[in-house]
């Protein structure tokens, strides 16, 4: 969308909502990220995909990749407590391979590709780079971990480091670990540019209005009418 429509869209749907809802919009965004984007393959049980899903809004993480090969992704709404609304899925389950093709799309929007599991060129999460360009995060199914597509064109991998028996947390606990520790040093980097653009904040909040106000799409409507543009 054109940029100049883009900012009469936002003013008209801002005008629906309270200067307070306004704010609080505008100071979320704030720490919103695409430097970091989340890739989901697979993810079976709704409470393991919806505690991701949780995480990923209360990170500041915007955009999720959900590959759907076997197995479709459900949301269970009392564990998410409505952070879907929030964020930016991405679904894939049109083809015979859709993990290959969720990857090549991440790739050629600049994302390197890691893998988090164990390999034997892992890097540990308090080790692991983030300076040198923005990455995406996979994460595998709860049984059998990432597919062999992903373990192909992985660029990099990641593992947390582990003190006991068991090898390796839960995938909705290992998201919020992984996504909380690399967020936070984000934030606190001098010399990464991780926030999102001024016309990606205006997206991601016109987004929100749509799904905050239930008249959005006449509002919408209305918007383009007087302005003779077909949408």
């Amino acid at each position: 969308m054109d940029i100049d429509l883009q900012n009469k869209l936002y003013s008209c749907l801002s005008s629906a909502v309270t200067d307070d809802r306004l704010a609080l919009f505008n100071r979320i965004v704030e720490n919103r990220t695409n430097y970091i984007t989340v890739v989901l393959e697979d993810i079976f049980q709704p409470q393991n995909a919806s505690a991701v899903l949780r995480s990923c809004d209360c990170t500041g993480i915007q955009h999720i990749h959900i590959i759907e090969n076997r197995n479709k992704f459900q949301v269970d709404t009392e564990v998410a407590m409505g952070s879907s609304k929030w964020l930016s899925l991405h679904t894939y389950n049109k083809a015979e391979n859709n993990s290959l093709i969720a990857l090549n799309n991440l790739k050629k929007q600049g994302y390197r590709i890691v893998a988090t599991t164990p390999h034997s060129n892992d890097v540990e999460l308090p080790e692991f780079d983030l300076a040198k360009g923005k990455f995406a995060l996979v994460f595998g199914t709860e049984l059998q971990g990432i597919t062999d597509t992903v373990l192909k064109n992985a660029d990099e991998f990641l593992k947390i480091p582990m003190f006991g028996f068991t090898e390796s947390y839960n995938i909705s606990v290992s998201a919020a670990i992984i996504l909380y520790q690399l967020t936070e040093r984000l934030r606190n980097s001098e010399n990464i540019n991780w926030k999102l653009t001024e016309n990606e904040k205006t997206e991601t909040k016109i987004q929100w209005l749509r799904n905050s106000i239930k008249s959005s799409k006449s509002i919408e409507k209305r918007l383009w009418e007087d302005l003779n543009i077909q949408i």
